[in-house]
């Protein structure tokens, strides 16, 4: 007959942990309870189990990227109030951490579990018609989009394509997807045209985060008034209100923009279609930001700047939109953000005259870091910048993840880092058992 025991004395006498974890999902007072042997010694007492187990920082919540779930990462103790419990694990890593190629990596977490999409090799090239061949270390797969998990967040594993293949009169290159999970549905947003050419913004979705996605059928900006959009971000704000930034082209220099690939935003209406009403967030003003000084773009010859990849992180009230500006096939490439009071701006990236303040090159060791997304890691507190970087030999785009550090004077990171590196973990009593 299982009897009360004091919770002191009983946890190393305890063998039956997943008796401890149902007693602990118990409201009100927690007491542990012997299913297998009682002790020599039973004293009736109702001492809490939070006595002895360590109690790490609150999770720090961050929108649709690495939102902390307080019932995923909490049981009930002290007088029926949820708190965390676990212990503190040190896991090491070292950039890249995967061997395959996976351009502008989306990262995010299901139920302590992450998931890494990108763009791939044949994606990049255009040549999904050939997915079914295996290249670059992923397995074959008749699907776009390959996709990693990772139960620890430092290794990870191929799971296999995500989306089916849509239209094959969209064109064959397809770019930077990026998943948003509502209702109980995960919505994968990317770019798909011909080479660099006619790209439109898509969306596809599924039940599941590894997919399959299905194409919806329609483009969220219209190809005639958007001819070329890239890089789609969504975003969802304190109010529940669902925002789309995308990269598009201006040919305009007015107030000393340059012409070139830039970043507007829109509001999403029901997940799968925009508002129509896009706004200016960032346009390029900056020499670093240059792509190609004589490029032939719209039947004419421009000094083209590319600003890409926005990603929006609300920090202190303040809305970040980091982005990646310059040439993603060289060492210009880099990571800058501006910054604004509300969601659509207007937007400043002041400061960033003399190049990106987040990430660079760094000469010898990494080559045109940039395209991130943010995830809180495993400790439920640190952010993390996940990105894309060149090897020095230019052979591959793959993952790199740094920590994101809030300074006074903004976001900034370590990295990128080529040596090795520690990730905290918070381990629940589930995670051990």
């Amino acid at each position: 007959t299982p009897r009360p025991q004091d919770a002191c004395t009983l946890l190393p006498r305890f063998y039956n942990l997943r008796q401890l974890c149902r007693d602990f999902s118990t409201s009100g007072p927690a007491r542990l309870r012997s299913c297998e042997r009682p002790a020599p010694r039973c004293v009736n007492t109702s001492k809490r189990l939070s006595i002895f187990i360590r109690l790490p920082p609150a999770p720090v919540r961050n929108g649709k990227d690495g939102a902390a779930n307080a019932s995923e990462n909490n049981i009930p103790m002290t007088d029926g109030q949820m708190q965390p419990a676990a212990r503190v694990e040190t896991r090491a890593y070292t950039n890249p951490l995967h061997p395959s190629y996976l351009a502008d990596p989306f990262v995010w977490r299901v139920k302590g579990e992450y998931y890494a999409i990108g763009t791939g090799p044949l994606e990049a090239a255009g040549q999904i018609e050939e997915a079914t061949v295996a290249a670059a270390g992923f397995s074959a797969e008749l699907r776009v989009f390959p996709l990693l998990r990772s139960d620890d967040f430092v290794t990870w594993h191929y799971l296999s394509g995500a989306l089916v293949p849509p239209d094959p009169a969209l064109g064959n290159t397809f770019w930077a997807p990026e998943v948003a999970y509502f209702d109980e549905t995960y919505y994968l947003y990317y770019s798909v045209g011909s080479e660099d050419k006619g790209h439109q913004l898509r969306v596809a979705r599924s039940s599941h985060p590894q997919g399959p996605y299905q194409d919806i059928g329609h483009s969220l900006a219209d190809p005639a008034t958007t001819p070329f959009a890239i890089d789609p971000h969504p975003f969802q704000d304190d109010d529940g209100q669902w925002y789309l930034f995308y990269a598009r082209d201006f040919l305009d220099t007015e107030g000393g923009a340059r012409a070139g690939t830039a970043l507007v935003a829109d509001r999403l209406v029901g997940m799968t279609r925009l508002a129509g009403e896009p706004r200016t967030v960032l346009r390029a003003r900056a020499d670093w930001q240059r792509f190609l000084v004589n490029r032939t773009m719209y039947e004419q010859v421009w000094d083209w700047h590319t600003l890409e990849g926005p990603t929006v992180r609300k920090h202190e009230g303040r809305y970040y939109c980091f982005y990646s500006g310059g040439r993603w096939e060289n060492d210009s490439y880099g990571v800058d953000y501006g910054v604004a009071d509300t969601v659509l701006g207007p937007y400043s990236d002041a400061g960033s005259e003399n190049g990106p303040r987040v990430l660079r090159s760094v000469p010898g060791h990494v080559v045109g870091p940039g395209h991130n997304s943010i995830v809180v890691g495993p400790d439920n507190r640190t952010e993390y910048l996940a990105y894309h970087a060149w090897d020095v030999g230019m052979m591959a785009r793959r993952l790199f993840l740094d920590k994101l550090v809030w300074t006074p004077d903004g976001p900034r990171t370590s990295g990128p880092t080529w040596t090795p590196q520690t990730v905290e973990a918070v381990l629940s009593l589930q995670d051990l058992l």
